[in-house]
């Protein structure tokens, strides 16, 4: 397998009308419309996503940040990271190896560097967050290192609220939006969850699908 390199990825402005995602019936994701949210969470914000090399949350070998300020990206940062040990389980999915990370900063060296673009965020984004949070933290354990105490939204249960989404893994998200999406690349995935935000906290007031 060709493996990717950390990199940046544009995703194409956020759609506002449903699209048609095929399914067992071909069915759209949304339902009618009849009852409005609250607004989304409000301030600069982070979105984060990490590769792992196996399934222990604090084997991560590649993060990605992009930084949102007025509702526009404004920075973005991808890096490989050397996890504790030489198992790569995942290169299948992300398509990095052990030959990738060998010489990458550790998880200890690197997130020191990269603590300065949270600075003024009011919260973290994550497609999944328990996930992405559960990797930070161990990750963070692992280094003796305090993890941010910035709180993390949720993009997977955002986009459920505001768009009625019967699925939302993140390429249904993205299709759903018009975004493209080299999924289980960290930069890519980082990014669509980035645009993912904006769009629902945009949207969070109007009315939108719910019912079934």
């Amino acid at each position: 397998m060709t493996t990717k390199r950390p990199t940046t990825s544009r995703c194409a402005p956020p759609k506002t009308q449903p699209t048609l995602v095929r399914g067992r019936a071909d069915r759209a994701t949304t339902a009618p419309a009849r009852h409005r949210l609250p607004p989304g969470p409000a301030g600069s914000f982070v979105a984060i996503d990490f590769e792992t090399a196996t399934k222990s949350p604090d084997s991560a070998c590649a993060v990605a940040l992009v930084r949102v300020e007025n509702d526009e990206i404004v920075r973005r940062e991808t890096h490989f990271i050397r996890p504790p040990r030489r198992e790569v389980v995942f290169t299948y999915l992300h398509g990095i190896s052990w030959e990738d990370v060998a010489t990458a900063p550790t998880f200890g060296d690197l997130w020191p560097k990269l603590t300065p673009m949270l600075d003024g965020a009011e919260f973290l984004a994550a497609h999944w967050a328990t996930f992405d949070q559960g990797v930070l933290h161990a990750c963070c354990a692992a280094a003796r290192l305090r993890p941010p105490a910035l709180r993390f939204e949720c993009t997977v249960e955002w986009a459920k609220r505001v768009w009625g989404l019967r699925t939302a893994k993140l390429p249904d998200v993205c299709r759903h939006l018009g975004l493209r999406l080299d999924h289980h690349d960290a930069a890519s995935d980082a990014e669509a969850c980035a645009r993912i935000m904006i769009a629902a906290r945009k949207d969070a007031g109007r009315r939108r699908p719910t019912g079934g």
